[in-house]
């Protein structure tokens, strides 16, 4: 009987490309699979598929194949490929992840003795305004899992012990013999009767049931440094869940919360305020007491200064984290327009407005001078 061609047998054109044949193979294989499919021409059929894809996923061979077909000399097609006797997943090439499928695919697992981290945490912090600026220390208390004290980790009862698996002897593996039409195949795969450990608990810690942990409430003392922002998040290192198999732990991570000021607003490291001014401490001038983080300093206002002007005060702002030094304190000044004027305070309002750029020095000094004593009180 002649052979098929081999697109035909894999469903493709022969313009197809390299990962449409091994799709159509793929699919095939997973229909003709003699442990899938029972019926009595699924051996040839699979024989047929792979015969087929070993030829086209070479490029060497599907060249010749494309200019010789079957008659080839040189390729050696008709050679059948299936010998007798057994043979492994190997055999399959990319039909490896589809031999998998099929038997449990074990070697993709992943080994459960094998270290691990340990989970990382995360604790939310509220800070006040001023604990971010300037930094503090604190303890804090954490639930995270601890070793069992009870069994001291084993996961066994207090007078009993852990006893090595007999399914597997300890290995952690089972070997799976199946016999096929294709020879006999053995596979390994993940003990089922310890998960993979190699050993069983038969009398399991009342505590931790077996796990070896329990949850408990660890006191950590942690340091926030000076300059941190809303937002911010710091981590301690190895603070986290324990690891598993002697891993390392994982890290806590604390997301910080910053309180917002009544009188200071922040932006990045600086620091900004308003503050009022009368109009007498606008118009001539005055030196006035300002709040600050570090308290109060006194601030030099000029004569004629005019409502939302901004004066910087050096050094006073947040404290740089990285880099040191500190940011600036920006002080905006509001002059706030004087209510329930007396008659007095009036009547100069009004000699105010009646003023002419041509009087001298002397009578703007004079006039002044009794606007300050009526509006400062002096």
């Amino acid at each position: 009987m002649s052979k098929r061609d081999y697109y035909e047998v894999l469903g493709v054109s022969k313009n197809a490309t390299e990962d449409e044949i091994k799709k159509a193979y793929r699919k095939l294989a997973r229909q003709y699979h003699p442990d899938v499919n029972k019926e009595p021409d699924a051996v040839e059929k699979f024989k047929e598929v792979k015969e087929a894809y070993e030829v086209l996923s070479d490029p060497n061979k599907r060249a010749r194949y494309d200019q010789f077909g079957h008659e080839d000399p040189t390729a050696g097609f008709g050679g059948g490929g299936f010998g007798g006797g057994g043979f492994s997943s190997a055999d399959f090439g990319d039909f490896g992840d589809i031999f998998d499928m099929f038997f449990g695919g074990g070697r993709r697992q992943r080994n459960p003795n094998a270290p691990r981290r340990g989970a990382d945490l995360q604790y939310s912090m509220t800070l006040e305004f001023k604990e971010a600026v300037f930094g503090k220390e604190t303890d804090i208390t954490i639930p995270r899992e601890e070793e069992c004290d009870t069994c001291h980790g084993t996961g066994a009862k207090p007078g009993t012990k852990v006893e090595t698996c007999s399914v597997c002897k300890g290995t952690g593996q089972q070997e799976v013999v199946q016999n096929t039409p294709f020879g006999r195949i053995v596979n390994r795969r993940i003990c089922t009767a310890c998960q993979g450990k190699g050993k069983i608990i038969p009398h399991k810690c009342t505590d931790c049931y077996g796990t070896g942990r329990v949850k408990k409430n660890k006191k950590i003392h942690v340091k926030i440094p000076a300059g941190v922002d809303d937002g911010s998040q710091l981590r301690v290192s190895g603070e986290g869940e324990p690891g598993v198999n002697g891993g390392p732990p994982g890290d806590l991570f604390i997301l910080l919360h910053v309180k917002p000021h009544d009188f200071f607003e922040r932006d990045g490291d600086n620091i900004y305020c308003e503050v009022p001014l009368t109009f007498a401490q606008a118009a001539l001038g005055d030196e006035i007491e300002v709040p600050t983080l570090d308290g109060r300093v006194k601030l030099k206002i000029p004569a004629g200064t005019q409502t939302g002007t901004s004066f910087r005060l050096k050094g006073k702002g947040v404290p740089h984290l990285r880099f040191g030094g500190r940011g600036d304190q920006h002080v905006k000044v509001v002059v706030v327009t004087p209510t329930n004027l007396t008659e007095r305070q009036k009547e100069l309002l009004r000699e105010l407005g009646n003023l002419s750029g041509e009087e001298t020095h002397q009578q703007s000094k004079s006039f002044f001078e009794r606007m300050k004593k009526a509006f400062m009180g002096e």
